[in-house]
């Protein structure tokens, strides 16, 4: 395995001078702290301490398979953050934090709505110490509303966002995709809701507000995850269709599916007009490819069993690297269903960087995934492993005492 991926940039990165301060646990707001980490900021991690019958620290620190009793996703969720141990629960570890948020551009939470406002730690009075401030608030249900005191998970959250409802096969239980997708979805638009807020604080700079004005970002899991539901809503507002699971297949575009090899399976997206032709001719269906019928997408939408049909029996009958190889060749969108390991062994991750080795503080060496996006002028960097518990605790105080 390669040496550790940590890197110096040799030019400033993007975000670099931005100090936020991380309050949240566990995906949603960790996951924007990590991003705006990986470019550049400054990210305080506050994390609780230990207390009877608790380890201590962030909760992720002890999900899925632990080495010497810490997760090695902490090493991708917690990279190039700093890990600060208080109190919130405490009077002087909440004035603590008060006085990190004072010096600091952005801070990030995702508790339970009405949490941060009973430990006073609330947009308006930490606003009144610091105008400038962003504070980008990650909930179930967002910070208004009916809901807003339920608590949320992003396995409800994607349920009411309207995705759990499509993923399934027709008329059996549906699945969850097997990662928390709400919780990302909802960190991503958490960052793009601080970037968004950071461009129109800039343009607010006056001399009685040195830095700007700040503001709120509210983002529910629910909401991001609604967000990504693309036609869900307007065919139900302007013809009452209610779109129904579909397993594989991608309804109302043809044809796009999962097919079976002789030695496993494949995905195929043939759905564009010119692609369709090609498929149809690679797989020696000629009469389906210029039929003028299924020349474009409504006239392949009513005919789509006969198409899968015809593309289940070319894959069927071949093996998943022969299916790869001709399709590739005739420029057609396939692909095989990746493992983990298959992510691990593919060159064009490896030559896109985006499997990248970190060393723990205990001398472990683990693969993470890499940057995305990538910028030319200003990209990431894995700069640091995930700290221990408290490990910049000392450094990051002593600022205060200044």
């Amino acid at each position: 395995m390669n040496a550790a991926a940590f890197t110096t940039p040799s030019t400033p990165q993007a975000l670099a001078g931005l100090r936020v301060i991380e309050l949240g646990q566990l995906i949603a707001g960790p996951f924007a702290g990590k991003t705006l980490a990986d470019f550049g900021a400054e990210v305080i991690k506050v994390e609780p301490p230990a207390a009877e019958g608790a380890a201590g620290g962030d909760p992720l620190r002890q999900w899925r398979i632990l080495h010497n009793g810490t997760s090695v996703w902490w090493q991708v969720q917690s990279r190039n953050k700093k890990s600060v141990v208080l109190d919130l629960r405490s009077d002087e570890g909440r004035e603590t934090v008060a006085r990190l948020i004072d010096e600091a551009d952005v801070v990030v939470e995702n508790f339970k709505p009405g949490t941060m406002e009973k430990w006073g730690l609330g947009y308006e009075q930490l606003s009144a110490r610091n105008p400038g401030l962003i504070m980008l608030r990650i909930s179930g249900y967002g910070q208004s509303g009916p809901y807003r005191e339920r608590p949320g998970f992003a396995v409800v959250a994607e349920a009411m966002g309207g995705m759990r409802y499509l993923n399934a096969e027709p008329g059996r239980i549906p699945v969850r995709a097997g990662v928390s997708l709400g919780d990302t979805l909802a960190g991503l638009h958490g960052v793009i809701g601080v970037l968004l807020a950071l461009q129109a604080r800039q343009a607010t700079i006056a001399p009685d507000a040195p830095k700007g004005r700040g503001q709120v970002v509210d983002v529910a899991l629910y909401e991001a995850v609604f967000n990504c539901m693309e036609s869900l809503l307007p065919e139900f507002s302007a013809f009452g269709a209610v779109r129904q699971p579909a397993g594989s297949a991608l309804p109302g575009i043809a044809p796009s599916n999962a097919y079976a090899c002789a030695d496993g399976m494949v995905v195929i997206g043939g759905n564009g007009d010119s692609i369709f032709k090609r498929l149809m001719i690679a797989i020696g269906r000629d009469d389906l490819a210029t039929d003028p019928e299924l020349a474009s997408n409504p006239g392949r939408v009513k005919r789509v069993g006969e198409i899968d049909e015809a593309i289940g029996a070319w894959t069927g009958a071949r093996a998943v690297q022969q299916v790869l190889d001709v399709l590739n060749a005739a420029s057609v969108p396939v692909g095989r269903i990746y493992s983990a390991q298959d992510i691990a062994e593919d060159p064009h991750y490896r030559a896109r960087d985006m499997v990248l080795p970190v060393t723990t503080h205990d001398g472990l060496t683990v693969e993470v995934p890499g940057i995305v996006p990538k910028l030319s002028r200003t990209p990431g960097a894995i700069q640091r492993r995930g700290p221990t518990l408290g490990e910049d605790t000392d450094e990051v105080l002593a600022r205060l005492k200044r």
